[in-house]
């Protein structure tokens, strides 16, 4: 008998919203796995790291952060035979994904190459997209509106006509591009309707109007929200406790 693999989706980075079945698998499974930069350590294994235990094997695997396009096939091809091993030794192996696995996470990767071998169970996540709203105070979309998911890495043409043909957006993986993205925001009178949320759930979140937002560049783990739907809370962002929960 092989071993289960699981893809543990974490949320955005509060420990305290991971589901309650992700935590049961994630106490429980002999081996975890995560991915983990190069450099510095892994964001999945420090939202997972309260519930993990001294006796679990931990498998790393080190994805290089490089502005060329990643994740490179060999990493991946590389892990899975890692992970293999773990399987077809009997032991249920958990990998951890930030927010959802299948939602631009990196576990579809192994999934791909390991679905079809191995018994395997997804675990579905808060995605960061749907914290932010919920941080920020303001809907995402409601009735016909259309919501669109946008890459910061797309280019301004691509951007300007899918923000234009829907109702509300989310431009995810802002980085190095979210001053190209907040002058294209103005140019097409969207400012106003914007706003921006920053390592959210994390000690260190950041919430604010987009018109507000004084620095250049945005870290990776950045995100604007956008809405111009028939609704009223284009303008609205909800008032922040005065202390945290």
């Amino acid at each position: 008998m092989s071993g289960k693999l699981y893809g543990l989706g974490l949320g955005p980075g509060d420990p305290e919203l991971i589901t309650l079945k992700a935590h049961r698998i994630l106490t429980s499974a002999p081996v975890i796995a995560y991915p983990a930069p190069d450099t510095g350590p892994s964001f999945a294994r420090q939202i997972a790291a309260p519930y993990l235990r001294a006796d679990q094997l931990e498998v790393p695997m080190i994805v290089p952060m490089r502005v060329e396009r990643f994740p490179a096939q060999e990493i991946y091809d590389s892990a899975a035979i890692t992970l293999s091993h773990h399987l077809d030794a009997g032991s249920d192996v958990a990998v951890l994904c930030e927010g959802d696995p299948f939602f631009y996470g990196s576990f579809m990767y192994l999934f791909e190459r390991l679905a079809h071998r191995y018994p395997t169970e997804v675990v579905p996540g808060v995605s960061s997209m749907m914290a932010a709203a919920a941080a920020y105070g303001r809907p995402l979309a409601a009735r016909n509106d259309v919501l669109s998911v946008l890459p910061g890495p797309m280019d301004d043409a691509d951007l300007s006509l899918r923000i234009e043909s829907a109702s509300a957006v989310a431009i995810i993986k802002l980085g190095r591009h979210f001053a190209r993205i907040r002058t294209l925001i103005a140019a097409m009178g969207l400012t106003e309707h914007a706003g921006y949320v920053e390592r959210v759930s994390l000690a260190n979140q950041k919430l604010m109007p987009l018109a507000d937002v004084s620095e250049d560049v945005a870290p990776y783990f950045s995100m604007i929200l956008i809405y111009k739907g028939a609704e009223g809370w284009a303008h609205t962002q909800a008032k922040p406790p005065e202390r945290p929960l």
